[in-house]
């Protein structure tokens, strides 16, 4: 069985215990499969699983969903997200989910967007069928990892501009936020990707580790790449309920995709 849409999904979530609430996991499944559902009926937001991943003679994908603005070209703003680093944990998985229903409902973003979103990355680990690993912090060009071996070979293909991590962080009561670079890629000083307007009302901490070179994620093959890419790390507080966490992160997710397009657009034109 297979997390794509032709095998649905729920039935594959709802076979497998999570550690710490079992509940998100029977919504994952059916938010999962409901999504698959109206995509299909979408112009713009389109599901396409990545895989597959032969496991024990069964196939198994990462959810993919892919939103392609007004007059999207090659030269397009092509952005990645990932969430669900670690399936004991479903909420940013959810909260992602939410924001591509979000989008497929209401295409307004802006035109000329390239964006990927892969809400669930530890697909095996939901299964039952690999012990706990730590994704978030997987060497993307040393690993054997299925799930991460997928996500290199897709942004070698796809080169991204940026991409975007989603995690919820515990013993804390505000939004962390980390921001990094390709080696020798650091922007100038006046050059501001995030800021914390895009927040508000949510208080917001900033962490940097500028001048480490990054040794996980993408940015450890971003030697690589056609395009030096960034990362940011947002990491929600697991005490807030569930529907601030889901809104907080539609809100400042959208609000980054619409500064940094105009960032981007601003310097094509300088």
């Amino acid at each position: 069985m297979s997390l794509s849409h032709s095998s649905r999904p729920a039935a594959v979530a709802r076979g497998v215990s999570l550690s710490y609430d079992t509940s998100l996991t029977s919504l994952f499944g059916e938010q999962l499969a409901g999504l698959y559902d109206l995509v299909q009926r979408s112009q713009f937001v389109f599901g396409s699983p990545l895989g597959p991943i032969q496991v024990a003679n069964r196939a198994f994908h990462l959810p993919r969903f892919v939103y392609f603005g007004p007059h999207t070209s090659d030269v397009s703003l092509r952005l990645a997200f990932t969430a669900g680093l670690d399936h004991r944990d479903l909420r940013s998985t959810l909260a992602l989910l939410h924001v591509v229903e979000q989008i497929a409902l209401k295409p307004d973003i802006g035109q000329g967007l390239n964006l990927s979103f892969f809400p669930l990355v530890d697909v095996l680990g939901l299964a039952s069928l690999a012990a706990e690993r730590d994704l978030a912090s997987v060497n993307w060009s040393q690993t054997a990892e299925p799930e991460i071996t997928l996500l290199e070979q897709d942004a070698r293909l796809s080169g991204y501009h940026g991409f975007v991590r989603l995690e919820t962080v515990r013993g804390q009561d505000v939004a962390t936020v980390r921001l990094r670079f390709a080696p020798n890629d650091y922007p100038t000083p006046d050059v501001q990707l995030v800021s914390s307007d895009d927040f508000e009302p949510f208080r917001v901490r900033w962490e940097s580790d500028a001048g480490h070179p990054p040794q996980d994620g993408p940015l450890s093959i971003a030697g690589d790449l056609a395009i030096s890419p960034f990362e940011l790390t947002l990491r929600l507080p697991a005490a807030w309920p569930a529907e601030q966490y889901r809104d907080a992160t539609a809100s400042i997710l959208k609000r980054f995709i619409i500064r940094y397009r105009g960032f981007l657009a601003y310097g094509q034109n300088l």
